[in-house]
């Protein structure tokens, strides 16, 4: 049996090889222009606490996002986002009861009165030579409040063969808001209590974005 699980072995190790060695080296820097979210590589999820005991989880499935920049000049950089908010999705079975019907409606998102948040940059700062604070306008609930994420600029590039896109970049955001602020209070524990909904809420985005080679091809 040992030499077979051996053979399989290296049988995968040296296709993932052949993969690997025929993908084409990125070629340059991620040029100044407009990006576009490529919403096939992003993730946007949030965290509450439940009652003190877990740090539960859900995300919104449907969103957008446009970047405007240069790479040598981050500081000038800026993003604007929509968010549908009744994409809210749980990991709730949904055989007897619809928890994310429940949590776009009128008691918490109300996603038929208000059905899209947005983000608005207005502020770049550089922390460092891959990271970043963004602050911005958030809007949800039909309220507007300032936001700030703590970004890290994960690498791009000018093109690439194997990337239809174009060019392409990446980053990771992390940032807080307490959704009282936004009207949104249903469930908030009692002060000096845990038992319920935390109002703070943990935003946790991962983005790629994409810029099309021009007809010159870069």
């Amino acid at each position: 049996m040992k030499p077979i699980i051996a053979a399989f072995a290296a049988v995968v190790l040296f296709a993932g090889s052949a993969h690997a060695q025929s993908m084409p080296e990125p070629v340059g820097a991620p040029p100044a222009g407009a990006y576009k979210l490529d919403r096939a590589h992003a993730s946007l999820n949030f965290r509450v606490s439940h009652m003190g005991f877990s740090h539960w989880t859900a995300r919104f499935t449907t969103f957008d996002a446009t970047l405007t920049g240069d790479p040598a000049n981050p500081a000038a950089s800026t993003v604007n986002a929509t968010i549908d908010a009744a994409s809210l999705q749980t990991n709730y079975p949904f055989k007897d009861f619809n928890f994310d019907e429940q949590l776009t409606g009128k008691e918490w998102l109300d996603a038929t009165a208000y059905p899209q948040m947005t983000f608005r940059s207005t502020k770049v700062e550089v922390t460092g030579p891959k990271t970043a604070r963004v602050t911005g306008d958030f809007t949800l609930h039909g309220i507007t409040k300032p936001v700030t994420l703590d970004v890290t600029y994960n690498g791009g590039y000018g093109k690439q063969a194997y990337d239809p896109g174009g060019s392409r970049i990446g980053f990771s955001a992390h940032g807080w808001l307490k959704r009282s602020d936004y009207g949104v209070s249903m469930g908030i524990p009692a002060p000096g209590s845990v038992l319920g909904v935390s109002d703070d809420v943990e935003i946790i985005i991962e983005a790629e974005f994409n810029r099309p080679l021009d007809k010159a091809g870069s």
